[in-house]
């Protein structure tokens, strides 16, 4: 079973968070304010935060944006992940992506279940890698977002997670990349 192993040392990971939407701003974010939050308690750091409308252009240059800076390891973004015509942050999110984590939305939906039954059938969660930075999408939901976060990537964002992490493969995200 999963378990932090406390012998080891914390490894912070500098994490963006985008929220898309067409009608929000800052000041009444509440699920990219639950995840700054959570970032920041976590001992991560928060090294960006915007809002784009639903966009699946504007989106996609975002999320290359931030995966080009070499200051971020990791982008976390709420909303637009439904059924509904404008939601297009998967195909934005897919886009970019270089690898697809299918794991993830599979193990989102079932963490999801759990809280909201069978309504978890309508979430596209999804989670990718690019240019050696991790790519998450989530619903828009705060609850969603606390899910996805104290649930999920909480554990797979601390290096000290056991039998395994995110974070310790980090370093060989684009060794494919490199000169031989």
């Amino acid at each position: 079973m999963s378990r932090i192993d406390e012998t080891m040392e914390f490894v912070p990971v500098r994490i963006a968070v985008l929220t898309v939407s067409d009608t929000r701003a800052l000041a009444d974010d509440k699920s990219g304010d639950v995840l700054a939050a959570r970032v920041e308690a976590a001992g991560h750091t928060l090294k960006e935060r915007n809002i784009v409308r639903d966009e699946r252009k504007l989106i996609a240059d975002q999320l290359r944006t931030w995966c080009a800076d070499g200051d971020i390891d990791v982008v976390i973004s709420t909303g637009g992940t439904g059924l509904t015509g404008r939601d297009v942050t998967v195909e934005a999110h897919r886009d970019v992506y270089e690898k697809e984590i299918e794991a993830f939305g599979t193990v989102f939906t079932i963490v999801s279940m759990q809280k909201i039954g069978t309504s978890a059938v309508q979430s596209r969660a999804t989670g990718g890698v690019s240019n050696g930075t991790y790519l998450f999408a989530l619903p828009g939901s705060p609850g969603a977002c606390k899910d996805a976060w104290d649930e999920i990537l909480c554990k797979q964002l601390d290096y000290r997670h056991r039998p395994c992490n995110f974070v310790e493969i980090m370093p060989r995200l684009d060794e494919h990349k490199r000169r031989k």
